[in-house]
């Protein structure tokens, strides 16, 4: 077993690597096709320079505040609250997190206009350039992942020499970094692409009537800029953080339930089965000439069917190997790629045209506006019931199969796992999800190209399938996002024990009780805040859309093009402007609550963010997905079709999901998981320094 410990981490390496050669040669397999005509080319140039620009840009303010944080826990540092090894672990997750949704970005503004020209030659061809994006996105995300975490753990246990329980202390706190880097791009981008997309929509679509995407709309370009730099640039940071989450905070519990250096190795060798099956599965994702969207589903559910079945059986086979004492932990695995199955099942219920909610959705735009909203919040309210039934499934399946009921410790071991047996295919699942902006834009170029209708078709088809792959990838997201915040709650309450802290987690206990209603609360006052920013930024496109129409003589009759560039840099300077309160929020919330309330304060505000911060998340992104799959299906000539009222009426349904589905759901789930990484780094300021606890020395 000794030698086993020493081999591993280099194992784990080995897969690190595989997974960023297989992505740097599926980059220039991408790169290498066909770009289209030279229009085409010209529109991706401008959507490429616009989401490069805003990257630079965002980069530069988040870079201020990772240096001020820095500043603050090399202070902590040298007080003695925190070790040397967290300044540089924080940077190094917020680097690796930045740049996993760089890279991301970077392929999909390569592919949209290669997956448009694809779609020239045939559907298989356009999905193929799309997914192979997408497989581009995921498996960056998951070998960066597991390079950072590999070479940590090397570093700490081969070069320092540190223990088990001294490794994971360490190693838990750089998902602080990560954490921070991925509200910031899902926060930002989300405000970006939505301002863009809802003032194209409210005045190209509705008030001018002219199609979707048309290139008179001056904010065509920063629509599809914003898909790039908030559903892949942000959608990477925010799942790699997940990602590395979910496997440190499994290793910091191996350590508690006694299992040492085993049982931190196993969730790292799990998650790099993971890897070899996500490339293995992606060979299987092809599909027909005139496909459906339940062929096109079916052909990207196969890939993750085949990776998920590959990673259980040699899950098994590494769990009886290492953990023969423990081989119930497997069952812990195999819950977890069920429920994230299951999870992104229900969401494509609730949100494909295939099926019935989203097609009885669409029916309600015969009566107007006021009812296909009230339909649609229902539709994502109900939503919420069956997530929520399977996660808690999964975590009393993985308690009791890991041993909960003999050792406590072990069950939550058992629950952390199966975080990661969700996560385990990312590489794949996240490809699937990334596909959707490349189709997206695909569309969006084939429009202002003018390419002929039977492409158009094809893409509308590739990109009404990236709807519902995008919902189902924000389902998988959610749900793994609640588990792992769990499994980091549970990480602070130990650290807290270790530092001397006095828990006293009853529910009648005042400053537990407060703490669940202030972190309940906080998921609703964080979207209210990116949802207003988004309303904020949407009005400046809405009153510069309007002006260009006005005033730019031709605009309306194609004989003048648009001033895209103005519509880009407002969105880039709303964004980066109104992204700074959400992230605050998110960042001083648990030190406010902690040097008030203490330590049992922050427990039941992490409880009480993520009970609700879950169930509101689920609600947006599916309320949205299902807003925007009702207008296409009204698209595709039901209910009147293309420019009825019935389709006005879905075009507002769908412009109040825009900010449901990209900007708020989304990011609440990275919002709980960085309330947890952010109570644990500043776990030992509070123990030492709270007004709870001054009070009650006093009175004593």
């Amino acid at each position: 077993m000794v030698g086993f410990e020493n081999i591993a981490p280099f194992l784990v390496l080995a897969a690190a690597v595989i997974g960023l050669a297989f992505a740097m040669y599926k980059f220039f397999w991408v790169k290498k096709q066909d770009e289209g005509t030279k229009e085409m080319s010209n529109i991706a140039s401008k959507i490429r320079k616009g989401a490069m620009a805003y990257l630079k840009r965002q980069y530069k303010t988040v870079g201020i505040f990772f240096v001020v944080m820095i500043i603050i826990i090399c202070v902590m540092a040298s007080l003695g609250l925190l070790t040397w090894f967290v300044p540089f672990a924080f940077l190094s997750g917020g680097f690796f997190s930045g740049l996993s949704g760089f890279i991301g970005m970077k392929i999909a503004t390569y592919a949209n206009t290669r997956t448009a020209s694809g779609a020239r030659k045939g559907l298989n061809r356009g999905l193929k350039i799309a997914f192979s994006s997408g497989t581009v996105m995921g498996l960056t995300v998951v070998g960066l992942g597991l390079l950072d975490i590999s070479i940590w753990f090397m570093i700490l246990k081969f070069g320092f020499k540190l223990g088990a329980d001294d490794i994971m202390a360490a190693m838990l706190t750089f998902g602080m970094g990560a954490s921070s880097m991925a509200l910031f791009a899902r926060v930002g981008g989300g405000i970006f692409t939505k301002a863009a997309d809802v003032g194209a929509d409210l005045v190209g679509k509705v008030e001018a009537g002219i199609p979707e995407d048309d290139p008179r709309n001056p904010a065509v370009i920063a629509d599809n800029v914003g898909d790039n730099v908030g559903d892949v640039a942000g959608m990477g940071a925010d799942l790699y953080e997940s990602y590395v989450g979910s496997i440190i905070s499994t290793g910091a519990l191996a350590t508690a339930a006694g299992l040492g250096f085993s049982g931190i190795i196993v969730p790292m060798l799990i998650a790099a089965i993971g890897i070899v099956a996500s490339i293995i599965g992606t060979f299987f994702v092809s599909t027909k000439e005139g496909a459906d969207q339940k062929s096109l589903l079916g052909s990207l559910r196969r890939g993750t069917y085949i990776a998920a079945i590959i990673s259980a059986i040699a899950s098994g086979v590494l769990i009886f190997t290492f953990l023969p004492e423990h081989t119930g932990v497997l069952w812990a695995v195999i819950s977890g790629l069920i429920a994230g199955v299951l999870i992104g099942f229900f969401t494509e219920y609730y949100t494909s045209d295939s099926y019935k909610p989203t097609q009885k959705l669409s029916s309600s735009s015969q009566t107007g506006s006021a009812t296909i909203i009230i339909d649609g919040l229902a539709l994502g309210m109900n939503s919420t019931a069956i997530p929520v039934i399977i996660v808690g499934l999964s975590i009393l399946v993985s308690f009791f199969a890991a041993g909960g009921v003999g050792s406590f410790e072990l069950g939550l071991y058992g629950v952390g796992i199966s975080a990661v047996g969700m996560l385990a295919t990312l590489g794949i699942t996240l490809a699937t999800d990334a596909y959707g902006p490349v189709a997206d834009n695909a569309g969006g170029i084939a429009e202002m190209a003018g390419l002929e209708e039977e492409v158009r078709n094809r893409t509308d088809a590739l990109d009404s399938l990236g709807n519902t792959t995008a919902a189902t990838g924000k389902g998988f997201a959610i749900g793994s996002a609640a588990l792992t915040a769990l499994a980091l709650i549970v990480s602070y309450t130990d650290k807290v024990e270790s530092l001397g802290g006095n828990l006293t987690l009853s529910i009648t206990n005042p400053p537990v009780l407060i703490g669940l209603f202030i972190g309940a609360m906080l998921p609703f006052l964080f979207s209210a805040f990116t949802m207003k920013a988004v309303g904020r930024a949407a009005q400046k496109i809405v009153v510069e859309v309007r002006r260009q129409f006005r005033e730019i003589k031709g605009l309306m009759e194609g004989t003048a093009e648009a001033d895209y560039a103005t519509c880009v840099d407002i969105c880039t300077r709303s964004s980066l402007k109104e992204m700074i309160l959400p992230a605050a929020l998110g960042i001083l919330a648990p030190i406010v609550v902690g040097l008030v309330l203490g330590v049992n304060g922050v427990v039941g505000m992490l409880a009480g963010a993520l009970i609700s911060g879950f169930a509101i998340a689920i609600m947006m992104a599916n309320s949205g997905g299902a807003w925007d799959n009702a207008k296409k299906y009204i698209e595709a000539g039901n209910f009147g079709g293309k420019g009825s009222e019935n389709h006005k009426a879905a075009v507002v349904g769908d412009t109040v999901g825009d900010p449901f589905k990209d900007t708020s759901g989304p990011s609440v789930n990275i919002l709980i998981k960085l309330l947890s990484m952010v109570s644990i780094v500043f776990a030992g300021l509070i123990v030492k320094f709270n007004v709870v606890d001054l009070i009650t020395g006093l009175i004593k």
